[in-house]
């Protein structure tokens, strides 16, 4: 289990690759929401996703070659980790990724292979793999080191506005809403941490209300919360730690994707939307606090692109 100290010392170690991100307010956002709304823009990472952080934590922990299996932001953090080590990576993405992802993968000089379906067949195929190559094989979410490096975006958040009264955070795999339940047990034990899902492939949701890991139908149509089983690394963190889990449809995340270009002109893919989309849904419980949302992602696909513009 990662502690604090081992949040710290992640920021040590990623200090020299990744300086803080912004977090800033806006007052059409502000006066959308009716709250006092803080976005943290994870979006302007080097592969435009807060993962990294986790990535470059855990990378610098290991040597050799590794394998993984993501959509897309996983993927992205641990080639470009791997780039910095100087080590092998090898990623499994699920049929029909994102393209602009997995180009963007393929750059940082990564062996991407597809899988024939969705998240569940990626993990099986890059299991295979890594025993074949004699690779590390890294989990998306149930690798401490990962966890720590996430909740160094949240220990940010939290040093800057110790008063927050709560924190949006989106739900994949569940490493970003254990980040921060870990950083705001040491930093600011009064701010609820909120995560938000989609209820299209509900698994974290549906494993937090069990109190143990299940698997549930991954009909999302947002690639980077598309998971259809809960992890157990993130559900131990975050038992018992959340203020709330909600659920929001994937039309929810996509009206706040265009709230968010309109009213902050920045780019959110439908994951780093989902926090927003999230406090939508309970804006009158919020109204006149001070919350923050996390804009984990601005890694939209071309063809969301079109859907948000057009």
């Amino acid at each position: 289990m990662p502690t604090f100290a081992d949040v710290v010392a992640a920021a040590d170690r990623i200090a020299g690759h990744l300086p803080q991100t912004p977090m800033w307010s806006y007052p059409l956002l502000d006066a959308a929401v009716g709250a006092d709304v803080l976005v943290k823009q994870e979006n302007t990472q080097p592969v435009g996703a807060f993962k990294v952080r986790g990535g470059i934590n855990l990378m610098a922990e290991l040597s050799g070659g590794v394998c993984t299996y993501s959509t897309g932001n996983h993927a992205l953090s641990i080639a470009y980790a791997a780039r910095l080590a100087g080590n092998a990576c090898t990623v499994v993405m699920p049929a029909n990724p994102n393209p602009d992802k997995l180009a963007a993968v393929e750059a940082l000089g990564a062996r991407v292979v597809l899988a024939d379906g969705r998240m569940e067949e990626a993990q099986r195929l890059a299991g295979e793999l890594a025993e074949r190559d004699g690779l590390r094989l890294v989990s998306p979410a149930n690798e401490p080191a990962l966890i720590a490096g996430v909740a160094t975006a949240y220990a940010e958040i939290l040093r800057a506005e110790p008063e927050l009264d709560a924190i949006f955070v989106p739900v994949g795999s569940g490493t970003g809403a254990a980040g921060a339940v870990l950083a705001a047990a040491e930093l600011a034990p009064a701010c609820q941490i909120i995560a938000v899902q989609s209820a299209a492939a509900p698994a974290a949701y549906a494993s937090w209300l069990a109190g143990e890991c299940v698997s549930r139908p991954n009909r999302t149509d947002v690639d980077g919360l598309a998971t259809g089983r809960g992890f157990e690394l993130p559900q131990r963190l975050i038992a018992g730690r959340l203020a709330d889990f909600l659920l929001v449809s994937d039309a929810d995340i996509r009206a706040a994707q265009r709230l968010m270009l309109s009213a902050t002109h920045l780019l959110a893919e439908g994951a780093g939307a989902a926090a927003l989309a999230g406090l939508l849904g309970v804006r009158d419980k919020f109204a006149g606090k001070r919350v923050a949302v996390v804009c984990t992602g601005g890694n939209a696909s071309s063809a969301e692109l079109r859907a948000l513009l057009g």
